[in-house]
């Protein structure tokens, strides 16, 4: 099935004339209007920009206290600076060693540092809860084995209370 192309000269001209007519429209407007469009464009980008706040230089004192001229001043160290806050106890040589022994494609490397890492209690490697979450399992201590119950009965007695439905609550089912 070949598609008809109903295409003579006439109509030829027509959409050559429709094509140049609209490209001298967008040309006009263009000319026209294209400076304005181009100075609203940027006084939007100057209005996104974020404001530079001017810096505050902190005010000098009227008179600086004199200085004892009997003791030597001494430049300090920077060894010697106020050490760097951690949230985390320092981590064991060891175990520091797992970073850079391999890569973590073949499981060794940062993998195998994560997981051994991983294994450790919150405590032993936070100095202190960081987050609100964090206070909910803190020492808690290692988890209990439970015994699996295979008897239907034994998990419908073990779970349900056995002081019946609408009998009054136990002091100790209160959590006060």
């Amino acid at each position: 099935m070949s598609r008809q192309l109903n295409m003579d000269t006439l109509r030829q001209n027509f959409w050559k004339e429709e094509y140049l007519r609209e490209k001298m429209l967008y040309c006009e407007w263009h000319r026209k209007y294209g400076s304005m469009v181009k100075a609203k464009q940027k006084a939007k980008a100057t209005a996104r920009l974020p404001l530079k706040l001017p810096t505050l230089h902190p005010k000098a004192a009227l008179s600086p206290p004199p200085a004892p001229k009997a003791i030597p001043l001494k430049a300090p160290s920077p060894g010697l600076e106020a050490p760097i806050q951690s949230e985390m106890y320092p981590v064991l040589p060891s175990i520091r060693a797992l970073l850079y022994d391999g890569i973590s494609h073949d499981l060794q490397g940062r993998y195998h540092y994560l997981n051994t890492r991983k294994l450790d209690l919150p405590e032993k490697r936070y100095l202190f809860p960081i987050t609100t979450n964090f206070t909910y399992g803190w020492q808690l201590g290692p988890p209990e084995k439970q015994e699996l119950v295979f008897c239907k009965m034994c998990r419908t007695e073990s779970f349900f209370r056995k002081n019946g439905v609408f009998a009054l609550l136990d002091s100790q089912d209160l959590a006060l």
